[in-house]
């Protein structure tokens, strides 16, 4: 089993910056890869970045160029720094872990809000 804590959701306002933590615990080393989700109102969950275990990053094309994904597998920790937020990222940003076997963990989930 791996537990994942998100934290560093809040309001911003458009143009602004934040920085979404996640920290994984429990089985880790079984972990292949981590990554972001987000889900807005109404609209169904989709990946925002991900990163693999050799540091390798995909991001989708709606935060290309303003969100970077990093971190350290190893070590259980996955950053999401989210530059040139828009009104749109507003979301519940998820943290979401991979392991070697495909299973899929989740995070509780925390809210970005971009205002105008």
């Amino acid at each position: 089993q791996v537990q994942l804590v998100e934290s560093g959701g809040g309001l911003v306002q458009a143009g602004g910056s934040l920085r979404l933590s996640c920290a994984a615990s429990g089985s880790s080393f079984s972990i292949n890869g981590m990554g972001w989700y987000r889900q807005a109102p109404g609209k169904e969950r989709e990946l925002a970045a991900r990163i693999s275990r050799h540091g390798i990053p995909n991001y989708a094309h709606s935060v290309a160029g303003r969100f970077t994904i990093s971190g350290d597998i190893a070590k259980s920790t996955v950053y999401l720094q989210m530059n040139s937020l828009k009104p749109e990222d507003t979301a519940v940003y998820y943290c979401n872990a991979a392991d070697y076997s495909g299973r899929l963990y989740w995070g509780q989930g925390t809210l970005v809000t971009v205002s105008e």
